[in-house]
């Protein structure tokens, strides 16, 4: 069937991997009721993952630990430091050095919060930084993420060994 004369259709490319990418921080919670900050990270018995856009957040994983004690027994947080591998941050009651150590060399920042504050809050605060800027923890995850895309834009300009 032929289109109406004076009516032209044009087919456009509506993406592009040329197109600037979406800034994006993964981010967790130490929560027991999947709604509020409520845990001490050593005895967390879960953690809540985020993705966070400047414009959403998108739930993207819930890891449950059995029950802990706060007992100085080490052994119990290689799981939860693995489970957040990829994540900006952690957002916790409370933390041991210990913790915070192990969190900070796989390059998650640990935040201490002092009141149970709600995970949508914290979600809205995180990205609305994302926006305006002004939060160190954020701006250096953000330029951390440039940065690395940066290198795979010069790899892909370069040409990638076949």
């Amino acid at each position: 069937m032929n289109a109406p004369t004076g009516t032209a259709r044009r087919l456009s490319l509506v993406w592009s991997t040329k197109d600037e990418a979406v800034p994006q921080l993964r981010v967790a919670f130490a929560s027991a009721d999947r709604l509020r900050v409520d845990q001490h990270f050593g005895a967390a018995e879960g953690l809540v993952v985020y993705d966070v856009t400047p414009e959403k957040a998108t739930l993207v994983g819930v890891g449950q630990f059995q029950a802990a004690a706060m007992d100085g027994n080490e052994s119990k947080l290689a799981a939860k430091v693995d489970f957040l591998q990829g994540c900006a941050a952690v957002f916790v009651m409370a933390i041991g050095a210990s913790a915070i150590q192990q969190l900070l060399a796989q390059g998650v920042q640990p935040i201490r919060i002092g009141e149970t504050d709600t995970i949508d809050a914290l979600l809205g605060e995180i990205a609305n930084a994302m926006k305006i800027g002004g939060v160190g923890w954020i701006d250096r995850a953000l330029a951390s993420q440039q940065r690395s895309n940066d290198r795979f834009a010069a790899m892909e300009e370069e040409g990638w060994p076949g």
